[in-house]
């Protein structure tokens, strides 16, 4: 597949109905190692998670967190609710890996996100980028055993989308183009 036909097609999906191979996955991973890095040290490290118990430990984490935010206009407590409930339930049917790199060299792993969301394409599959941040990253980088020199950069959920893949709306092109100054 052209790499701009990948970057065309990927997707952020949030609903799987079902994972990657360990094949794919290991291709996948291989993709994120590619990835340019910081004084080229590659400092990541990947985790493939499939304990479900893990799992929905992640989903729980990421619902505890999202059920804290404040509605938004003209949103009611209850629908804040309902949408920290179905980042839990989102991590159902998909693969799970966790993106990890050196504290401070975070973005580092970002590259190599990219590099992975990317090869998915490739794979005919799709993704789903998940952060966590204060004590829901550090509980998070506890349950996967993270040496205190490491942080968690992401989780990347990756599967076949449940639901047909539409292309977004996005704007006009070179609309957000400037030249020497904005």
């Amino acid at each position: 597949m052209d790499i701009y036909e990948a970057i065309e097609k990927r997707r952020t999906i949030r609903i799987f109905k079902k994972g990657a191979t360990e094949e794919q996955l290991r291709k996948i991973i291989l993709a994120g190692s590619k990835a340019p890095s910081a004084g080229n040290r590659q400092s990541w490290e990947f985790i493939m998670i499939d304990d479900l118990k893990i799992i929905d430990q992640l989903g729980e984490i990421k619902y505890q967190l999202n059920k804290k935010f404040s509605p938004g206009p003209g949103e009611t407590q209850k629908e804040v609710e309902e949408r920290a409930l179905n980042q839990k339930k989102w991590f159902q049917n998909s693969s799970v890996v966790a993106i990890c790199t050196r504290s401070g060299d975070v973005g580092t792993g970002w590259l190599a996100v990219e590099n992975m969301s990317l090869a998915a394409v490739a794979e005919e599959l799709n993704s789903n980028i998940i952060t966590y941040w204060d004590e829901g990253k550090k509980e998070v980088e506890k349950i996967l055993g993270l040496r205190e020199d490491y942080e968690l950069t992401c989780v990347l959920k990756i599967g076949v989308a449940e639901v047909e893949v539409t292309p977004p709306k996005r704007r006009p092109e070179f609309s957000w183009l400037h030249k020497n100054k904005f």
